[in-house]
Order: structure tokens, then sequence, then C-alpha cells
């Protein structure tokens, strides 16, 4: 059962905290390249700021983005504003995300997010966590996967091996951290392979944040996972 007013006070608490991380850096960090390939801080900060306004669209019953090519350019106007800027976007873009939240609504009603993909209202707290989470990671700015909640880390796990289950380019896998087990893969009569590793090697491998090199495999070799 998706809690999404747990949800929203777990975006609030990642939110400040990723702002407050941000608060001591010099402005000439924004540039500095993030952890994401062609991506400097600034464009994870405004990237951040649009989603926000973005999941807004999709409350409101709007498309949630334009289209592919207004998102990106988006991105690209934003990104090289100074630190303030961006944290106070950051910020604001944050308030009227809980703001749309907090209007009454029916929560189970279905709502269309980027590229066809549809979802239960109730799971979008959900995902702007997400967005919070790893993008705060991709920063750079001393918050690693090893620090990130253990709730979000085993509901991310969880959801992610969801994604990957049936795709036909994904062997048949078990993971587990030892002590609890989820399974991906292709649905077929064929081997299994069990890959173990800690909650955060899971995670930033299933979230192309990590190659795996903290895994290990059993039953044949890691897996190799399409782009999410």
């Amino acid at each position: 059962m998706i809690d999404h007013a747990h949800d929203l006070a777990s975006v609030r608490t990642a939110t400040e905290r990723l702002l407050h991380a941000l608060a001591g850096q010099a402005d000439a960090s924004v540039a500095e390249p993030s952890r994401l390939p062609g991506w400097s801080r600034g464009h994870v900060l405004a990237h951040l700021a649009r989603n926000a306004d973005a999941l807004v669209n999709v409350l409101e019953g709007r498309p949630m983005y334009a289209d592919a090519q207004v998102r990106d350019a988006d991105i690209e106007r934003d990104a090289p504003r100074p630190l303030r800027v961006q944290l106070a976007d950051v910020r604001e873009s944050a308030a009227r995300f809980q703001a749309a939240a907090a209007v009454p609504a029916d929560w189970s009603r279905t709502v269309e997010l980027r590229n066809g993909v549809v979802d239960s209202a109730s799971r979008l707290p959900f995902r702007r966590w997400v967005e919070v989470e790893l993008h705060a990671v991709d920063l750079g700015v001393g918050y690693e996967l090893e620090d990130l909640p253990a709730e979000f880390t085993e509901r991310e796990t969880e959801f992610l091996a969801e994604r990957f289950t049936g795709h036909p380019d994904v062997p048949p896998t078990r993971l587990t951290d030892g002590t609890r087990a989820w399974r991906t893969g292709r649905n077929a009569d064929e081997p299994e392979v069990t890959v173990t590793g800690t909650p955060a090697d899971l995670l930033g491998w299933l979230a192309g944040r990590r190659a795996g090199a903290g895994l290990t495999a059993a039953g044949g070799p890691l897996p190799a996972l399409p782009p999410l």
C-alpha cells in the first residue's frame, strides 16, 4: 500500500538535506562535472527544479513536458545559473510540488508521465523522492548511496527489480543483500544467476550508478542491464 502522505514528507526531508549539503559550496562548483556523463552540477539542479514543475503538471492534469526537446532545452538554459539562483529554484519548485499535492484529490487515479508511461497518482511522491535522492548522489558533494535512507533503498531496489522483470535481455536473476531477496529478468526455465551485495551496491547497479564491482554473481556472469 502506497502512503503518499508519508512519501511527501520524505520528499521534503530529502530536499532540505540536498539544499543543506550545497549551501556551503562555492558558486564555481555549479559548473563542475556531476557524476552523470555530460552534465554539470548545474544541469542536475536545473533538472530537479524542472522535474518538480513537471510533476505539478501531472498532478493538475496537464502533459508532464511539452515535448522532449523543450525539456532538454529548459535544462540547458537553466544549468549555467549561479548557485544561489539554482538553490532558490530547487526550493521554490519543491514548494510548488508540495502545494499541488496538498490539494484534495483522488490519489487512486491514473496519471500519464513521459513517453506514455502511466501510473497511479499515489506513486508520484515516491517518484519525486527517487529523483531527489539519486540526484543528490549524482551531485558528488559527499552524499553517497550508503547514506540513503534504508526504507528508500529497499523500495527503490524493489521498484527497479520489477522494472526489469520480464525484460528479454536480462537473464533470470535473483538479487540478495543476505537478508532480503528480489527476482528480476526473463521469465524462463533456465539457470538463475544469483547476484549478492550490499544494499547500496545492489541499488547502484540497478540504477546505473555503479558498474557492479562490489557485487558477486553465482550461476553465471553479472548480467548487463539495459539503460533506464
